[in-house]
């Protein structure tokens, strides 16, 4: 039973469902007796049928009819309750391994890849219903009728069972032996089907990418090779469960080919009748055959085994960036203040180059505008990332409003601060959801609002439903300035003290461009704001410029105090500004 002790982590869903079990137990056991009891009539009716008139054929073939009337509506409950309940389990399942994934830190998502993870979320889960529903039913079924028939096989004829019983443990000993192999086979299947799905993922994501290098060919022989990988490990699990089945069959016909050997010999011989023979043989039969199924329904849960022990790993990661125990409160009144005091940082998966982030040191004071410039790798990213705890620093710490960002509650931390990534996130779902996404109970004048704010209530309008109009999976259907003023008018929405941008204007248009620092200009207006820039024209108006080179802060001051200096900054703006680079709002 070791070999299924990762289905143990089910049974809590499974005990949800108490009247759904209830259920199925009721028309299991009904199913099961109806069966048992079959064999009885039958011997009446061989043994007495033909000798006792028609009425007393008449009478009980009539009980047959009712038995099968019965057995048909037990059969029928019974697979309703049970995949009512592995319908349940499954999508109460998914609902909290979706949960508890979304809960993992980035760190966790640096190692694994998305196609793997949505891969156990959906085919290891479906491998799992099968399981709790239809699997589950037929082993309690057949376990039943096994027990029972050897129980009634016993009850009819004691020296027949003995035969019976004896080739019990030569079914059962291989069945065990061969269950570790049938379900670490399995789990190697589910490996290499996750790492298909992972790869198609990957490139439909990235379709028009593949596309544009004419890169479909190798696309399709990678995926190709992952599917094939796929394929022969479910071929090794097929073959160790076919084996397994074949020689379950064997010894079950071999035992009743044995029981009717003797069995014809008793009838001979007078010791028996033959109405008891085929009473035995009926016991025999379905004891054979629920044996048979169990082999095969074996096989069906230590596959649902391996799937779930791949879940368990899932559930079992914890996210290494999370509220502490004893938590200091952040003020009521939100300010808005951040410091940084001798932060340093090296990402997890970076081996033993340099630190991202050495000894950094800076204070952004409420309501001020402070941009992040230098060259790329410089840390500008990473500084954000840590500003909303994603990562926490190794050595050093950093304070908002105060408040030791490692000892306030996560939530509040974040709740602070809204972000405009370069890249604008945007949702499968209509333009209502994705401006407030993440914003609870935002009524539909908020929303308008804040896309009035954002300089995107125009082409909003515009659309066929308006706010109401689908945008399709990542907003395919917008351009990419129109998605920068989404994301904007969804940190309008939020209302947050503290306001990250990060390049929200690189890739834009000069249209777009000048449309969006608009709307950011009116976006920051009153809250502290933390700017990361490549393009120098988008931040001269801010307050403080600080220039990161290697982790450390090399330069600091206003744009022209920076350009006067002549250092890294000057030589970052006259390269720009050389090639016809102008402020957005020229």
């Amino acid at each position: 039973m070791r070999r299924l002790s990762p289905l143990r982590r089910l049974w809590p869903y499974v005990l949800r469902q108490r009247k759904l079990v209830a259920g199925a137990l009721v028309f299991l056991l009904l199913a099961s007796l109806t069966t048992l009891s079959l064999p009885i009539a039958v011997r009446r009716v061989v043994d007495h049928g033909f000798s006792g008139g028609t009425t007393f054929i008449d009478t009980y073939f009539a009980m047959l009819a009712v038995l099968s009337a019965v057995l048909a509506v037990a059969s029928a409950g019974r697979y309703y309750f049970v995949i009512t309940i592995g319908e349940r389990v499954v999508a109460d399942l998914r609902r909290d391994v979706f949960a508890h994934v979304l809960k993992l830190s980035p760190g966790f998502y640096d190692r694994n890849l998305s196609g793997e993870i949505v891969s156990r979320l959906t085919a290891d889960t479906t491998q799992i219903k099968s399981a709790v529903g239809a699997t589950a039913s037929l082993a309690l079924r057949n376990a039943i009728l096994f027990v029972g028939a050897v129980a009634m096989m016993a009850w009819t004829s004691p020296g027949l069972s003995v035969i019976v019983i004896a080739a019990i443990p030569l079914i059962i000993g291989p069945l065990i032996a061969f269950g570790r192999s049938v379900r670490a086979r399995s789990r190697a299947a589910q490996d290499r089907l996750a790492d298909a799905s992972a790869y198609a993922g990957e490139a439909i994501a990235a379709s028009r990418i593949v596309q544009a290098f004419t890169a479909e060919p190798i696309a399709t022989a990678r995926f190709g090779q992952a599917a094939d990988e796929a394929f022969e490990a479910a071929r090794r699990s097929v073959v160790a469960r076919a084996f397994l089945t074949a020689f379950a069959i064997f010894l079950i016909t071999f035992s009743i080919v044995a029981v009717l050997w003797v069995g014809a010999g008793r009838v001979v011989a007078g010791t028996m009748t033959a109405g008891t023979l085929g009473q035995f043989l009926f016991y025999a039969v379905f004891a054979a055959s629920s044996l048979g199924q169990l082999s095969e329904v074996w096989n069906d849960l230590t596959a649902a085994a391996g799937a779930a022990d791949r879940l368990s790993e899932l559930l079992a990661e914890e996210p290494e960036i999370r509220s502490p125990a004893s938590r200091a409160p952040l003020p009521a009144r939100a300010l808005g203040s951040v410091r940084f005091e001798n932060v340093s940082f090296r990402y997890p998966t970076g081996g033993a180059s340099a630190p991202t982030l050495e000894a950094l040191s800076f204070e952004v004071r409420p309501g001020e505008t402070v941009a992040l410039v230098g060259p790329s790798g410089a840390g500008k990213s990473t500084v954000f990332a840590l500003l909303e705890r994603f990562y926490d620093p190794l050595g050093g710490r950093i304070l908002v409003d105060g408040v030791d960002i490692r000892q306030a509650d996560l939530h509040d931390l974040r709740r602070r601060m809204a972000l405009v990534p370069q890249e604008a996130v945007v949702f499968a779902g209509t333009v209502r959801d994705n401006i407030g996404f993440g914003v609870e109970g935002a009524s539909a004048a908020d929303v308008e609002r804040a896309a009035e704010t954002a300089h995107a209530a125009g082409f909003v309008r515009a659309m066929p439903q308006g706010f109401d109009t689908a945008i399709g999976e990542r907003g395919v259907t917008l351009s990419g300035g129109q998605r920068q003023r989404l994301a904007i008018a969804r940190a309008v929405l939020r209302d947050a003290p503290i306001l990250l941008l990060d390049e929200a204007t690189s890739a834009l248009d000069a249209e777009s461009e000048v449309l969006v620092q608009r709307a950011l200009e009116r976006l920051m207006e009153g809250r502290t704001t933390l700017v990361i820039a490549h393009r120098l024209a988008t931040i001269l108006k801010a307050d403080r410029i600080l220039v990161i080179d290697g982790g450390r802060i090399v330069e600091e001051g206003t744009h022209a105090a920076l350009v006067a200096r002549g250092g890294l900054y000057a030589r970052l703006a006259e390269l720009q500004f050389s090639q016809g680079m102008r402020p957005a709002a020229e």
